[in-house]
């Protein structure tokens, strides 16, 4: 018993040794997380507190505390919202957009990272990667503008060129399906090169006797990107597959409210524009947080739903 008593009151000062000798060697970069948590707490976790507006009667002179339930127990919003065939259409149209983008766009970056690694002549490496870099710090203003210049029905410079090969002009941007393909398009065009970079950086950490030793089992370039490289790549791509399908409801509103116009409004209306309409312009707060709180859940459930999914598949994932 005495030992014990003795043990335990000779570990005390130690473990106050080792908290203080932790705290003098890591105690600076505890205080730089203080900026980043203040940040997040009064700009991200205080604002949350108004998701409770989808739940009420919004009033501008009235804080969200004090504004009225609203009817059917605080859900009328929600039943606006799913009786609106707008709200419908822009929802179908936000999973269609996202999932193909996510099914075409997704594996782009994976080819081009694999193409570039190929590459042996460094200054034609590095031409390519910066032309396929650039389109990323373009605003979708400026490329919607670019994409009249050149899909534009009569005055567009592909459209042009179709009719001087004796073809046709095609409607890329008047017509509905053809609208789909070039929105789908120019967002892999604008984002292949800027996600390469992830790629790419995870291929410059894979071991290089692992191509040693399938170079000397006879394995040729194909092979070796097959069986060394992919797999050495899994973790990376499932955990940006997570990600991705963590926002397969969530919508960018700049994209398709630049790229779209009155033609095309069946298949360019999603959430965000549909929030920016109804919300913005039509000062229905209530309707448009209801309808950005259910986006902000499925989202949420998609996210767990993969994080689950991947490590059945025995990945880390992400959580």
């Amino acid at each position: 018993m005495k030992t014990t008593v003795s043990t335990r009151l000779i570990s005390l000062p130690e473990k106050k040794q080792k908290i203080g000798t932790y705290l003098r060697r890591y105690g600076i970069l505890y205080l730089l997380m203080i900026l980043p948590l203040t940040y997040f707490i009064i700009f991200k976790y205080i604002p949350m507190t108004y998701i409770q507006v989808a739940f009420k009667k919004y009033s501008i002179v009235k804080s969200a505390w004090e504004m009225p339930l609203a009817d059917s127990n605080g859900f009328e919003y929600f039943i606006k919202a799913f009786s609106n065939r707008d709200f419908l259409y822009s929802l179908r149209n936000t999973i269609m957009l996202n999932l193909l983008d996510l099914v075409l766009g997704f594996p782009a970056p994976i080819l081009l990272a694999l193409l570039l690694n190929e590459l042996r002549i460094k200054w034609f490496k590095r031409i390519t990667q910066t032309i396929a870099y650039l389109p990323h710090f373009l605003s979708w203003i400026i490329i919607s503008g670019m994409a009249v210049q050149l899909f534009a029905p009569t005055s567009g410079l592909v459209n042009i060129l179709l009719n001087h090969m004796g073809i046709k002009s095609i409607p890329f941007l008047n017509n509905s399906a053809n609208w789909v393909v070039t929105y789908v398009f120019l967002g892999i065009w604008q984002s292949v090169g800027w996600n390469t970079i992830i790629y790419l950086a995870a291929i410059t950490g894979i071991n290089p006797e692992l191509y040693e030793a399938a170079a000397m089992d006879g394995a040729g370039r194909f092979r070796k990107i097959w069986y060394v490289t992919l797999p050495c790549l899994r973790p990376t791509i499932v955990v940006l597959l997570i990600l991705s399908l963590g926002r397969i409801l969530g919508s960018e509103f700049d994209r398709p409210y630049a790229l779209g116009n009155a033609l095309v409004k069946d298949v360019s209306n999603v959430i965000a524009t549909f929030v920016y309409t109804y919300g913005i312009r039509g000062l229905q707060f209530s309707l448009t947080t209801a309808v950005g709180l259910f986006q902000s859940a499925v989202c949420v459930i998609f996210l767990f739903m993969a994080n689950a999914l991947a490590k059945r598949f025995g990945e880390r994932g992400i959580i």
